[in-house]
């Protein structure tokens, strides 16, 4: 992705393109990929680049909050953004960590319990957790 590219990407969202946020935009949108607040920390690092951790996790939930990628929580202590936003769903491996997609039209769900009156669904999301065998 082009530093244009980003620019009309975080624009589009209305995102204030600040030095920091474009930053973290060409680590997220290189690639479809799943990265926790960590990840993207040590990627700026590697890059020589200084952001506070305060300004990654910000910066990641402002993305999330605004839908330029997705939050996946995978346990109750480690969250992962998810740089795409199409609807899919998803495989998380509990002993290697690894988070992978799975496409949407993939799973065939035939019913939804009842909902809350005067509500109406509007995701559906899956998460298969496996072990290694």
């Amino acid at each position: 992705m082009t530093y244009a590219d980003i620019l009309a990407k975080l624009t589009e969202h209305s995102i204030l393109p600040t030095p920091q946020r474009i930053d973290i935009a060409k680590i997220l949108f290189v690639e479809p990929q799943h990265l926790s607040a960590e990840a993207v920390m040590e990627r700026l690092q590697g890059n020589e680049q200084r952001v506070s951790k305060a300004t990654v996790y910000n910066t990641l939930n402002l993305f999330a909050d605004k839908g330029l990628v997705g939050k996946c929580l995978v346990d109750p202590e480690r969250v992962l953004f998810d740089s795409a936003t199409a609807p899919h769903h998803h495989v998380f491996n509990v002993d290697t960590r690894e988070l992978h997609d799975v496409p949407h039209d993939s799973i065939r769900i035939d019913a939804l319990p009842d909902l809350p009156e005067e509500t109406e669904p509007v995701s559906l999301e899956v998460m298969i957790k496996v072990r290694d065998a």
